[in-house]
């Protein structure tokens, strides 16, 4: 049995590009049929480099007029073709793809999925790329959840493999954190047996449940050894809204971020600790920073006593 893998939305005649499908974490959305054109294209409509992501713009015969009475979408979605002289036009399709080097275009994900955290851009559809990468993983779908308003955090979740061994979150970020940058991996990654579907058979991302930040902190909890271990213990449950934190623990593997590494900053002054964000970001758990921490405070006890000397 021959299974050929078609792409294609409905302003461009359903279908504009197929190739025959191969086993695969991603499957290629292929090359474009007779009389089409497909373009991968930066917000500059310039076109993009192989292997990097840009937005899908398609043109040809098969290319509709526009929106029956409706204008300004249809301004908005078919625009004049920047790579012909004849008025042709493309359509936005909205996907978000990159070539291959074999001359495929692989699907990526939906530009609308891209979500802006802590001052970046965020293409969901990379995430969940590198987390198919993992040969344990069946699916994979990436949300940035907000559960407590105003601290929006990315949440992976996965259905393994059913012969697959029993997957281990702590393994799967680190293996993102060799990949992606610090702020594309999520603060937590849920295993799941299958994801919720709605009526229409598409992932019920509002059915996604929402992770056990603090389980992350019970596989190998250390407590404080020392009052300042203590204090910072608790600056960071307070922060994170963890119930315990160890002193082993990874500010970042709980959930933490940069706007909370200022609202840690600012407890631990409150506090008497004087420490600042670029030192969370180089010293991750409590055991590193508390020692630090002593030195600074040492040495600013030291400059005051000079200083009144």
């Amino acid at each position: 049995c021959r299974v050929i893998n078609a792409y294609g939305p409905t302003e461009v005649t359903v279908c504009a590009s197929c190739a025959p499908y191969t086993a695969g974490p991603v499957c290629s959305i292929g090359r474009p049929i007779a009389n089409t054109q497909v373009y991968v294209l930066d917000e500059r409509l310039e076109p993009v480099p192989i292997g990097v992501a840009g937005e899908l713009y398609i043109g040809g015969m098969g290319l509709a007029r526009g929106y029956l009475n409706r204008a300004g979408l249809t301004a908005q979605r078919f625009i004049a073709n920047p790579f012909s002289n004849e008025g042709a036009r493309l359509y936005r399709s909205g996907d978000q793809v990159r070539w291959r080097r074999d001359g495929n275009v692989e699907f990526v994900g939906r530009r609308d999925a891209q979500v802006k955290l802590r001052g970046y851009r965020i293409e969901l559809g990379e995430i969940e790329s590198a987390l198919l990468e993992q040969g344990a993983i069946k699916q994979a779908v990436v949300i940035a959840r907000e559960d407590v308003p105003g601290e929006k955090r990315l949440v992976g979740y996965v259905v393994p493999h059913a012969d697959a061994h029993a997957v281990q979150t702590r393994e799967l970020r680190d293996a993102l954190a060799r990949k992606l940058p610090e702020y594309m991996v999520p603060a937590a990654i849920v295993v799941l047996e299958a994801l919720p579907l709605s009526a229409h058979g598409k992932v019920d991302r509002k059915a996604l449940p929402a992770p056990d930040l603090s389980a992350h902190s019970e596989t190998s909890y250390t407590p404080p050894r020392t009052a300042l271990e203590q204090s910072l213990c608790e600056i960071w449950e307070q922060v994170l809204r963890i119930d315990r934190v160890g002193i082993h623990d990874n500010f970042f593997g709980l959930g933490g971020d940069s706007i909370q590494c200022i609202r840690v900053v600012s407890r631990a002054r409150e506090a008497g600790i004087k420490l600042n964000v670029r030192q969370i970001f180089t010293n991750q758990t409590v055991a590193e920073l508390a020692p630090l921490a002593e030195r600074l405070e040492s040495l600013a006890d030291k400059l005051e006593q000079n200083g009144q000397d």
